[in-house]
């Protein structure tokens, strides 16, 4: 019987990637001694890198459903590294702010996940590297496009 999928093609590859990335920085957060959890500190960061932003766009760019944010956000709140506000454009909305309160944790973070960045880059040349990084800038860019109706490549209207 043929093949029907290359465990080596692109989505694979990616999504393998992402896999072995999320498993090493969730084991390197749980071994670290910082008061959250892998969970709470992918939503932390991910507030921190999106700034004011609302719950249910951070579940989506977190690839969570909203309640799992929820608890996560209730937790940070808790620790009074975050605080809801509300979304001046719809009071059902909340807005998740990032407080001066996580700079300390959300510096821990970055620093374990440099470390599983040089794991993952370990005998990589630093200029092939960076093109990698490069490219999958370039493939996000392209696959966004490409959700908002434009294919890639093609001029703008």
């Amino acid at each position: 019987m043929p093949r029907l999928a290359d465990p080596e093609g692109f989505g694979f590859l990616v999504t393998d990637l992402a896999r072995l990335v999320r498993a090493d920085f969730d084991r390197a957060v749980a071994r670290s001694g910082l008061e959250v959890t892998p969970g709470e500190a992918r939503a932390l960061a991910h507030a921190a890198r999106a700034g004011l932003v609302r719950q249910n766009v951070l579940a989506e760019r977190m690839g969570v459903e909203a309640m799992t944010v929820t608890g996560f956000l209730d937790r940070l709140e808790a620790k009074g590294l975050i605080e809801r506000r509300p979304d001046p454009a719809d009071r059902r909305a909340k807005l998740v702010h990032v407080r001066e309160e996580a700079h300390a944790v959300l510096t821990a973070i970055q620093d374990l996940a440099a470390r599983t960045r040089e794991a993952a880059s370990a005998g990589c040349p630093p200029e092939d590297w960076r093109r990698f990084m490069e490219m999958l800038r370039d493939a996000r860019s392209n696959l966004a496009a490409l959700r908002d109706g434009h294919f890639p490549g093609s001029p703008s209207a």
